[in-house]
């Protein structure tokens, strides 16, 4: 039987007034929203996003479909409120998280992301991204125009290729893993890898067994590291007894949104 512990903390940083960061720590799903357009607008995008996601936190028979709809009935409720609010309008979120989902009746991870925020996964003392930025840095890293390291400065960093508030209906990512005990899971907006190099993040992440301590401890070190958006972490672990024989490290599967 596995059981989850959870800690996160969220700061508005060094630069910015106003917090536009949202989150929904619950039973089942945990999830960090980052709002765009601006104070008022950015908050209420973020706060839609956690609102839609609420009523599927503990649900036994939470579906990936499920969480997909869900996010496309946000981006709807997103542009009726810029649509309502002329002073928000083009107002939008990020959003990333984990979820717990039935999957042929059993348990598994769902990994979802729209934008640049971030879920991490660390098993077997190694700390890998299971998301995929959406922004035209990340697009011209995989092109292989830039590197990673030339990422964190380039002018493209901060550009959004996909959020939620958008005409279209969005392309949700979301990937299925299975649930292995020991593992440890990390949500973060971008303020918190836009800070620290995911080898301090690993870093602290292996110093706090606790995962409030390590929520905290991410937040700080990325305050002390400049601050210059707002930060939240959320982190994860996964403890129990692993009975069923099984892939250690197993490869996240992708499900068509």
């Amino acid at each position: 039987m596995l059981t989850v512990t959870t800690g996160h903390r969220s700061d508005v940083g060094r630069v910015r007034h106003h917090n536009e960061d949202s989150v929904l720590v619950g039973e089942r799903i945990w999830a960090v929203a980052d709002g765009m357009g601006g104070h008022a607008a950015g908050d209420v995008a973020s706060a839609l996003v956690i609102e839609g996601l609420r009523p599927l936190d503990g649900r036994p028979d939470l579906r990936p479909a499920d969480l997909v709809a869900a996010l496309h009935a946000v981006n709807d409720r997103i542009l009726t409120h810029g649509h309502d609010n002329p002073a928000v309008r083009g107002l939008g979120s990020t959003v990333t998280g984990l979820a717990v989902v039935n999957v042929g009746g059993a348990d598994h991870w769902a990994v979802f992301n729209v934008g640049d925020s971030r879920v991490y996964r660390e098993a077997d003392g190694v700390l890998n991204r299971a998301t995929v930025d959406h922004s035209e840095a990340e697009e011209l890293i995989l092109e292989g125009v830039i590197t990673p390291e030339q990422a964190r400065t380039h002018r493209a960093r901060n550009i959004v290729t996909r959020s939620l508030g958008q005409p279209d209906t969005p392309q949700v990512d979301l990937w299925l893993l299975p649930q292995l005990p020991g593992e440890r899971f990390l949500v973060c907006s971008d303020g918190l890898n836009g800070e620290l190099e995911d080898g301090a993040i690993h870093e602290i992440l292996t110093a706090s067994a606790d995962p409030a301590a390590a929520a905290s401890s991410l937040v700080e070190a990325a305050i002390r590291g400049g601050g210059r958006d707002n930060i939240t972490a959320i982190v994860v672990n996964v403890d129990g007894d692993d009975d069923e024989p099984g892939q250690t490290n197993p490869r996240p599967r992708e499900v068509p949104a």
